[in-house]
């Protein structure tokens, strides 16, 4: 009977290290979730997106709808806030709110590895296979491409 309670007292032991070594990685994988976001957040240049990529996003491209027109309804990882009523661009608080997202979506550093960039790409200049709102640019050529690619080129 001694060596039954002894084996059960050394599995529940062996249990309850597994569970806290469960629970401990669980705990850095949740603090990574918030860290790594405000690490690109802190390594891209809000500024810059304001001032020169968000307003891409506003742009109307021959043959295509304006991002803006699918991106605040769709239910997309691409999610941008919706205009306040005759505005012609975000708050101070919506732009930062839509970096905030499209840090999620971008490689600090490596436009190639960035989905922002190669969702919209056609498939030909390197981009997804398919893109619901059309392929919004033909080639890395393209100079809205090379803006984004170069903001997140520019990553510190």
């Amino acid at each position: 009977m001694l060596g039954l309670s002894h084996r059960l007292f050394k599995s529940n032991a062996s249990h309850m290290s597994m569970r806290r070594g469960y629970t401990e990685s669980m705990f850095w994988a949740r603090l990574l979730i918030f860290i790594v976001p405000l690490a690109a957040a802190q390594s891209l240049d809000f500024e810059a997106y304001k001032t020169r990529v968000e307003p891409i996003f506003l742009k109307k491209r021959p043959g295509h709808a304006r991002c803006v027109a699918c991106h605040v309804d769709a239910a997309t990882a691409f999610k941008l806030l919706p205009l306040a009523t005759d505005a012609k661009t975000w708050t101070d608080e919506q732009s930062r709110k839509n970096f905030e997202m499209v840090l999620k979506l971008v490689a600090p550093g490596d436009p190639n590895s960035s989905r922002l960039l190669i969702h919209p790409l056609a498939h030909d200049g390197g981009g997804d296979q398919f893109h619901a709102g059309g392929r919004q640019f033909a080639s890395k050529d393209d100079p809205d491409w090379k803006i984004i690619a170069d903001w997140i080129s520019s990553a510190k």
